[in-house]
């Protein structure tokens, strides 16, 4: 018979998870994801300067713009230069 010690023995083991959840904070429910030039979204990223919505909304981007709706007066200006 071959003797386990304490540490080779059956039993349980703890595995750790790592959460990767984002934060949603106070009125992100309000926001919508704006149309902007893919070379200014770029830009922003590397400069960290603001940029300009269709809509003339100005800000840094750093969300992730597929968890909310698209601005509706973005929408209705980018169907319009699309024809």
């Amino acid at each position: 018979m071959v003797e386990q010690s304490e540490e080779t023995r059956g039993g349980t083991a703890t595995i750790e998870r790592t959460e990767t959840t984002q934060s949603v904070e106070a009125g992100d429910h309000e926001r919508f994801a704006h149309y902007v030039q893919k070379e200014k979204i770029m830009e922003s990223a590397m400069t960290g300067d603001p940029v300009i919505a269709l809509c003339g909304k100005v800000w840094t981007p750093g969300r992730d713009p597929q968890k909310f709706p698209v601005c509706p007066e973005c929408k209705e200006i980018y169907d319009s230069l699309m024809g």
